[in-house]
């Protein structure tokens, strides 16, 4: 049975919205890359003998990668579509 948008609940609603989809998948994006590129940055910053400025060089380059590669999955994502 098949309910009709005013006997759909607003959770209901919100749940199908994309911008809502796109907000679930960009912050279990973010949650998982987050961790890693502080595990990554914490072995880089204790295991070498780099200045501290390179490990904000890797948050720097942490950010535009994500980006791109969150645009990325975005576009291959079919249920974002």
């Amino acid at each position: 049975m098949r309910l009709t948008m005013a006997e759909e609940s607003w959770f209901t609603r919100l749940h199908k919205h994309p911008l809502f989809q796109s907000f679930v998948l960009y912050s279990a994006f973010r949650a998982v890359y987050g961790i890693g590129i502080l595990l990554v940055a914490y072995l880089f910053a204790t295991n070498t003998n780099a200045p501290w400025w390179a490990t904000l060089l890797i948050f720097l380059a942490s950010m535009i990668f994500s980006r791109v590669l969150f645009k990325f999955i975005k576009s291959k994502s079919k249920a974002l579509k």
